[in-house]
């Protein structure tokens, strides 16, 4: 790993953060008009510019929408209502969902093997 590797990133661009969302930069440009919450800084050419703060909110905006269903307006209102108690959930919901992964992973491999972790 070189030293680079460990250093992060400050700010990214439109489309890391979309590459990270799996959206295409017009659905995150068109959050920023429909959510308050998103502003993330433009340079003196306008290009945007986000923070892993800015990451987190779209994340947490892309989970009540894409995964739970919520309308813009639902989820709008639920993150106005109680915007860090959402992001707290959502983030946990993230984190149980990926260590399920694992598991799943976990049993799938030792049942190739002929293991039973079952018992």
């Amino acid at each position: 790993m070189t030293p680079d590797e460990n250093i992060e990133k400050k700010y990214y661009s439109i489309s890391e953060v979309a590459k990270q969302l799996n959206v295409a930069p017009s659905l995150i440009r068109f959050w920023e008009s429909q959510f308050k919450t998103v502003k993330p800084r433009k340079n003196k050419n306008g290009i945007r510019q986000y923070t892993q703060e800015d990451i987190a909110q779209l994340n947490t905006i892309y989970f009540l929408v894409k995964e739970k269903g919520y309308t813009l307006q639902g989820a709008s209102e639920l993150l106005e209502k109680n915007k860090e108690k959402t992001a707290d959930t959502v983030l946990l919901i993230q984190e149980l969902q990926t260590i399920r992964s694992f598991l799943v992973d976990l049993r799938k491999r030792s049942l190739d093997k002929g293991l039973n972790l079952e018992n």
